[in-house]
């Protein structure tokens, strides 16, 4: 798993950590991530994929206005981060091939219709079976030279080329694992131990791969 703690603080660029990564450093990356996931879930049960946690700190300006405050279920939580790293590798692709990145490339699972353990490991099987077709799509050659690069906040990231749109979505899926891991431990053993978390939806999560 990479560190993603110098590109979160502004000390790093994403372009300095995708420098020594090859093709299937991206495959692996994407293995570890998914396997990572699956781990946290390995003893959820069904009650804990629709169990809602207490997050005091849920402020989801991006979603709609009556989901604002609303804390994330397990089933919610991963369907957002796979979906976000789906985009970033299809978006990844789109520069690999030579071509400019325009608009988004993204469609969320709707969280509302998971309820079980096996639809969260599918979900997340699938994601990892897509990311694996979309570095396949790479051409032989990709056209590293094509780069992305955010405005205003984000111009800390720089400029990203393939490598770096990819990486992107696994630094967000990144950002979410201790939220899984806590709601994970809440459903087990009750949120009045919970220590105060820090939302990763406003501070660890970059808002560019909201929805």
């Amino acid at each position: 798993m990479l560190d993603f703690a110098g590109v979160r603080s502004g000390t790093q660029t994403v372009a300095d950590l995708t420098r020594d990564l090859s093709k299937a450093d991206l495959h692996r990356l994407s293995d570890e991530m998914i396997d990572t996931m699956l781990g946290i879930i390995a003893e959820a049960t069904a009650a804990d994929v629709v169990f809602v946690p207490e997050d005091p700190a849920a402020n989801d300006t991006f979603g709609t206005s009556e989901e604002a405050n609303l804390a994330w279920t397990l089933g919610h939580v991963i369907v957002h981060a796979t979906a976000s790293s789906e985009e970033a590798a299809a978006l990844g692709t789109v520069l690999a091939r030579g071509i400019e990145i325009e608009g988004r490339s993204r469609y969320e699972t709707d969280w509302r219709t998971v309820h079980s353990v096996m639809q969260l490991r599918q979900r997340l099987e699938e994601s990892r079976r897509m990311r694996h077709a979309f570095l396949d799509a790479w051409p032989s050659e990709p056209h590293l030279e094509v780069a992305f690069t955010y405005g205003g906040s984000l111009a800390s990231l720089g400029p990203m080329n393939a490598y770096g749109r990819f990486l992107l979505g696994l630094m967000h899926e990144d950002s979410h694992l201790d939220q899984l891991r806590e709601i994970i431990r809440q459903a087990h053993e009750g949120p009045l131990a919970a220590a105060p978390r820090k939302s990763s939806r406003l501070s660890g999560l970059l808002p560019f791969l909201r929805k």
